[in-house]
C-alpha cells in the first residue's frame, strides 16, 4: 500500500497551489478551464460542466534539467498546428459552455 501526500492551498479566487510529496505546482482557473504548471511540465484541462466531457492537453517542460549543462540541448519537437488545434477546441468548449448556460 501505497501512502499519498497532497495538500491544496487557495491562493486567490481562482488560483491554487499544490503540494505534494512530488512537489510543487500551481493551478489557475475554474468550472470549464484549468491550467496546471508544474516541474513535469504544463497541463490544460478544458470542460464542459455538468456533463463528464473534458479535453485535457499536456505539454513537457521546455528544458531538460537532468542533462548536464556541457551537453547540447535536444532541439523540442515542432508539431505544426498543434496549437491552432488547441485554440481551435478552447474557443468551441467556451462558445458551448456560453450556450448552454444561456439556455438555462
Amino acid at each position: 500500500m501505497a501512502i499519498r501526500f497532497r495538500k491544496r492551498i487557495k491562493v486567490l479566487p481562482g488560483v491554487w497551489l499544490n503540494l505534494s510529496k512530488s512537489g510543487l505546482s500551481t493551478t489557475v482557473g475554474g468550472k470549464g478551464v484549468t491550467v496546471n504548471v508544474g516541474k513535469d511540465g504544463t497541463r490544460s484541462t478544458l470542460n464542459i460542466p455538468g456533463t463528464g466531457v473534458s479535453y485535457t492537453h499536456h505539454s513537457a517542460p521546455s528544458e531538460h534539467p537532468s542533462l548536464p549543462l556541457s551537453q547540447p540541448q535536444p532541439e523540442p519537437a515542432r508539431r505544426e498546428g498543434s496549437l491552432a488545434r488547441s485554440v481551435a477546441i478552447i474557443l468551441w468548449i467556451i462558445l458551448i459552455v456560453v450556450l448552454a448556460s444561456a439556455m438555462h
